[in-house]
């Protein structure tokens, strides 16, 4: 019986557990409470753009599209303790976030954000500033 309630209360978990999008005054105060901010772009994004200052650059997808699993997990353990642990992901116009996210998610991570729009719809257009 004991088991068969823990794996219900693990499915209930899992099933409702989604990744959950914030807009840029959310990610602030978010931010401001220290909270993990992790910017997935390309180095030439980046450089573009410039990122949210704060942010963790953490490049999860290669300039060529495929993920760099090994790499960003390793990176990610120094900055997520536990899969309680929130933190907020964004990119450019948050497609990879989602992609992303949504993995995290079924991975177990309980507080992914991630940034509506992205940086340049959700951040940029918002009149927030970026640093080099």
């Amino acid at each position: 019986m004991k088991k068969l309630l823990f794996i219900t209360a693990l499915l209930s978990t899992m099933l409702f557990a989604q990744l959950k999008s914030i807009d840029a005054t959310e990610l602030e105060k978010m931010q401001a409470k220290g909270v993990p901010v992790i910017d997935i772009r390309t180095p030439m994004e980046w450089k573009q753009t410039g990122i949210i200052k704060g942010a963790h650059k953490m490049m999860f997808f290669t300039p060529n599209g495929q993920p760099d699993l090994a790499g960003w997990f390793y990176e990610l353990g120094h900055i997520v303790k536990d899969k309680k642990q929130p933190f907020i992901i964004y990119c450019a116009h948050a497609n990879r976030t989602k992609a992303l996210g949504d993995g995290l998610v079924q991975m177990g991570f309980e507080n992914v954000y991630e940034l509506k729009g992205g940086i340049e719809n959700g951040w940029i257009k918002a009149g927030k500033p970026t640093v080099k």
